[in-house]
């Protein structure tokens, strides 16, 4: 709850100084954030997922599975990375261009990255460590700041177009994330397929409703929502990939354009010659 009152008065606090200045920010945008964005965030901690987490394997993947991905998309809608820009002045907005060039966050903002991160961080549940953060409350509470923000520093980098990448670069990017759509599904997979408990815990205790699946059918459930996450993720990947390499084509061909032929024929020796020893 802290985190939604926190990241609601920072988003609101920008939009009304952007108001003051008699600066246009679009009012889509703000209500793209606080009900898909923070809305989001709110169904999924607070919400089913949220009450079960504890008790039910598939309800705790799910919800972290749902918070790398689903939840920093959404709150990216909001632009909050170019709010932040027109709001912050001198210093402040130099301290933020500089976290936003460092190498962490263009590291993350690597389209490849996502996927390679989702398979070490959904590895995890193939492990006891599963067990030990689900019955955790504290770390519980770690998760559900650090998942959502870990989720942002990938995909803003994307969706704001904060790291400036090549045509070329792109499309070695769409090939290998092409080949992780298969990779970041494997935990999924041996959850879904393996016959024994992989966290470490039995059955929860207490009184349990009729419904609630054994732990086996517990650990199939957690494989499927998972293995289906993980797929479905990667397709706003690819989409934002291609949209920004449109736009990257579109603006090297107009450079190219733009030079004479005398420039050109210079350009094409160089590139004919090759790099020099």
């Amino acid at each position: 709850m802290s985190f939604i009152l926190l990241a609601a008065g920072l988003y609101a606090a920008g939009v009304l100084s952007l108001r003051r200045q008699q600066v246009a920010w679009p009012r889509l945008r703000t209500v793209w954030f606080f009900t898909l964005g923070l809305g989001s965030f709110a169904v999924v901690n607070l919400g089913f997922l949220g009450v079960w987490s504890t008790d039910l394997r598939w309800a705790f993947t799910t919800r972290i599975a749902l918070m790398l991905f689903a939840v920093p998309g959404l709150l990216s809608l909001g632009r909050p990375i170019a709010l932040a820009r027109l709001v912050l002045v001198s210093s402040s907005l130099k301290t933020v261009d500089a976290v936003l060039r460092s190498w962490p966050v263009r590291l993350a903002g690597n389209a490849v990255f996502a996927p390679l991160f989702a398979l070490v961080a959904f590895s995890v549940f193939l492990t006891p460590i599963a067990g030990s953060l689900r019955g955790s409350s504290v770390a519980g509470g770690i998760l559900t700041v650090a998942v959502p923000l870990m989720g942002l520093l990938m995909v803003l980098p994307i969706v704001e177009n904060t790291t400036q990448r090549t045509s070329f670069f792109i499309t070695v990017e769409f090939l290998l994330v092409f080949v992780e759509l298969v990779v970041d599904a494997i935990p999924g997979i041996v959850l879904r397929l393996n016959n024994h408990i992989l966290d470490g815990l039995g059955q929860a205790s207490g009184s349990l409703p009729a419904w609630f699946p054994s732990a086996y059918h517990d650990q199939h459930l957690s494989g499927d929502f998972l293995w289906f996450i993980a797929e479905v993720a990667d397709v706003p990947v690819l989409i934002l990939m291609f949209v920004r390499w449109s736009r990257i084509d579109r603006s090297e061909a107009k450079a190219l354009d733009a030079l004479t032929d005398d420039e050109m024929d210079a350009l094409t020796r160089e590139h004919l010659r090759g790099p020099r020893d």
